[in-house]
């Protein structure tokens, strides 16, 4: 009885023993794998933020690819121009140069004869040289017809003025108009600026027109030829204003004129609304209609408070003369259209798109024939590339007045009709509109809402599984089971072993989840809490962006009604006064 005592007794001292390493084995374990666990989480959200971090380098990488990519077609392009031009510059020089040089020599000449300071023999022999070598073009005869009336040589003079005439029958009438006005030979000059209307088309007008209404309303034609040109002005008006859709054209045509005045919107002191808000394309392009009116009212003002040219008659017809014949003819158009898209790359730094639009809306001051009604667009829109004076344009305005008005009404109803009555505001995936920002503290609090469904979501997604629940319930029966099956002794030892082993392994594990759910809550508590700061932030900037942009724009169209007054206070009759002289007053439709 005592040796079984005994045995009992080693027996519960081996277990003690056995138990104290258990535990001991346990502990270090348990605490080596919290220690694990640590680093492991503390893993986790590094790798969280440099997965964060890595998204939005790679979104950046993606906006500055596409940017780099745009600058490098832009670079490209701008190359490819500036190698162009220098070809297309060579090209009008080896093919039109001759005519550059004719052109430099007509009002040269004329100013010569002026002063007597130059032999007529010298006139004689450049002009000679000139037609030799210019074969075709139609100015180098009507240079050898000027040198001979210089020389009182009529049989030569009128051979030349005939070649020239079956040459270019428009220019050649024209240009001895005005050299004839300049000599103060008024009959002649009013035969000449007969011939020239006798060949105009009111639909098909040379560009060479605008020469005609230059010299008109400056009053360098005199009273004789005054009546004619009223006349004929009229008459074409009339027709025009008889051809069904005329007045839906003249919108039409002064709209895009008008248009052309439009000036960027950078918006750079909205910059809320250009990051968070879709409708910001909208709202820039109603911006540049509203400054539209303060552009095209400085411009019209610009031009009427310009004073006329006080430069002496034979001064003012050198200019009216030197804009004849040193404009491009028709023949040289084609290269010239291309040099001038280019340079517009050029201009615009390889912007094709921008320079291709920009050629499409001057492409009527290339067309070789227009319309008598496009040619005072282009007069008064397009000063610089139609030749025309102030006087020019102050009578082309003040003769289309009626429909740059109904254009400009046109224009402020359309840009009107296209403000949004709601501005969308887009936070990451929070998207609503305002009106005027008096639903702030509505939109506020569906953000909120809309955060602290976020929050639910992430939380229910971030939640331990079943099995992982059950880890340590499965883990203590696994290890008990494997404690009993080692005091079984024999070949259940290394059993139990593995059993006490996996049942510590389950109970870990289910800390560690327990632990990284934890974690992962806290840090989910930190990104919603930041989201919804900023996002309320933002909303709030965004709406005070609204009321600012909602204010200014309203200030910035009602400077529409100044244009419209501007446009009313100009009367024809103030700068086609001579017109009154004939049976009727030209009228604007």
């Amino acid at each position: 009885m005592a040796d079984g005592v005994d045995i009992i007794n080693a027996i519960n001292k081996n277990l003690s023993r056995v138990n104290e390493n258990i535990n001991a084995n346990l502990n270090d374990g348990f605490n080596e794998v919290r220690s694990n666990l640590r680093v492991i989480d503390n893993h986790v959200i590094t790798v969280d933020d440099n997965v964060r971090l890595i998204n939005s380098e790679v979104a950046k990488l993606a906006a500055d690819f596409a940017e780099f990519v745009q600058t490098d077609i832009k670079q490209k392009a701008l190359i490819r121009a500036e190698a162009k031009i220098g070809n297309l510059r060579d090209k009008l020089k080896d093919q039109f140069g001759h005519h550059e040089t004719v052109r430099k020599h007509t009002v040269g000449i004329l100013q010569a004869d002026d002063l007597e300071i130059v032999r007529k023999e010298t006139i004689t022999t450049v002009t000679e040289e000139l037609m030799l070598a210019a074969p075709g073009y139609w100015l180098a005869p009507c240079l050898v017809a000027i040198s001979a009336w210089i020389n009182d040589n009529e049989e030569l003079a009128d051979r030349a003025v005939r070649e020239a005439i079956k040459r270019d029958d428009e220019k050649t009438s024209l240009l001895f108009g005005l050299i004839c006005r300049r000599a103060e030979r008024k009959a002649p000059c009013l035969k000449w600026i007969q011939r020239y209307l006798a060949n105009q088309d009111e639909e098909r007008l040379d560009r060479k027109t605008v020469i005609i209404l230059d010299a008109f309303a400056s009053g360098l034609l005199g009273a004789d030829s005054e009546g004619i040109v009223a006349r004929q002005l009229e008459e074409w008006l009339t027709r025009l204003a008889d051809k069904a859709g005329f007045v839906d054209q003249q919108t039409s045509q002064w709209s895009e004129a008008i248009n052309l005045k439009k000036k960027p919107f950078s918006g750079d002191s909205y910059t809320y609304l250009k990051k968070y808000s879709k409708t910001w394309s909208k709202l820039q392009k109603i911006m540049e209609g509203a400054h539209l009116h303060e552009e095209i009212y400085a411009y019209f003002e610009n031009i009427f408070e310009q004073q006329s040219s006080g430069m002496a008659l034979r001064e003012q017809l050198d200019e009216i003369l030197s804009s004849l014949v040193t404009d491009f003819d028709e023949e040289e158009i084609p290269l010239r259209q291309e040099y001038k898209q280019t340079e517009l790359v050029i201009e615009y730094d390889g912007d094709e798109n921008r320079a291709k639009q920009d050629m499409q809306s001057l492409q009527t001051t290339f067309e070789t024939h227009k319309d008598f009604t496009q040619l005072l667009t282009d007069a008064a829109m397009k000063p610089e590339t139609a030749h025309a004076s102030i006087s020019t344009q102050k009578f082309a305005i003040a003769l289309s007045r009626d429909w740059i008005s109904n254009a400009y009404n046109d224009i402020v109803a359309k840009n009107r009709m296209e403000i949004p009555h709601n501005i969308e505001i887009n936070v990451d995936n929070f998207n609503d509109n305002t009106v005027d920002g008096k639903n702030e503290a509505e939109l506020v609090a569906k953000f909120e809402k809309m955060v602290a469904g976020e929050i639910s979501v992430a939380n229910a997604a971030n939640t331990m599984t079943v099995f992982e629940q059950y880890c340590m319930y499965g883990g203590i029966g696994v290890a008990v089971i494997g404690l009993l099956a080692m005091l079984n002794g024999g070949g259940w030892v290394f059993l139990g072993l593995l059993g006490i082993a996996g049942g510590i392994g389950l109970i870990l594990h289910h800390f560690s989840r327990k632990k990284a759910v934890e974690l992962r809550r806290q840090q989910i508590a930190y990104e919603f809490d930041k989201k919804k700061k900023d996002g309320v932030g933002i909303i709030r900037a965004v709406i005070a962006e609204v009321v600012d942009f909602r204010a200014y724009f309203a200030k910035k169209d009602s400077e529409s009604t100044k244009v419209l007054n501007l446009l009313e206070q100009i009367k024809p009759e103030e700068y086609v006064r001579k017109l009154s002289d004939t049976s009727r007053r030209l009228k604007v439709a």
